[in-house]
């Protein structure tokens, strides 16, 4: 495979955002968007997922938090489905079970080329830390939208808020590893032909 790595700067009024993305990576990661469990859960995504993560974000947090989580999930989505390039040679499909503790969570993945997320979390306080808990599965929603991907996230069982939202994000980045992982062969994992289009 040819080196999967993308650079994405997003500027508006309300944020502005600079992703580098290499899926091919280690899982080091260097993320700050100024709101502290944002960071930890994307921490989590690049690390189990084994990508090479840096993000800034300067966001209007004096307003809320909500701008800063959902464009940070657009930018990093738009970064991995440029990473991805024609999408030869991956897998396509990944699925993965994640627990922390008494939660666990199941997130499946298919590079479709269709953004659609179906999120269940379960979230029952207001925030966890400055990131407002209905936020959490709003970033992952963002980043299934800008990445062209189809996303699903259970959380099956879990009394921490705190655990459920990071055995989310754990799940869905072993679920990404497996879906973006090379498939051995070199063609396009569709009967189109191609992956990016609507059907």
């Amino acid at each position: 495979m040819t080196p999967r790595n993308a650079t994405i700067d997003r500027k508006t009024r309300e944020t502005e955002i600079s992703v580098t993305l290499e899926l091919d990576g280690t899982g080091s990661s260097d993320v700050q968007t100024g709101i502290g469990f944002l960071d930890h859960l994307l921490d989590a995504l690049a690390r189990h997922g084994r990508f090479d993560l840096e993000l800034r974000c300067k966001g209007d947090l004096q307003i809320d938090d909500h701008h800063t989580a959902e464009d940070c999930g657009l930018a990093l989505g738009s970064a991995l489905q440029e990473a991805l390039g024609d999408r030869a040679g991956i897998t396509r499909f990944g699925y993965a079970y994640a627990p922390l503790d008494e939660a666990l969570a199941r997130a499946v993945v298919d590079i479709s080329g269709r953004p659609f997320a179906r999120i269940d979390l379960g979230l029952t306080r207001e925030r966890l830390g400055a990131l407002s808990c209905e936020n959490v599965p709003h970033v992952l929603s963002s980043l299934a939208t800008a990445a062209g991907i189809t996303l699903h996230v259970d959380v099956i069982r879990g009394d921490n808020d705190h655990h459920r939202a990071e055995a989310a994000f754990k799940a869905v980045a072993l679920a990404l590893r497996a879906a973006v992982s090379a498939s051995g062969f070199d063609d396009v994992p569709s009967t189109k032909g191609t992956i990016g289009g609507v059907g």
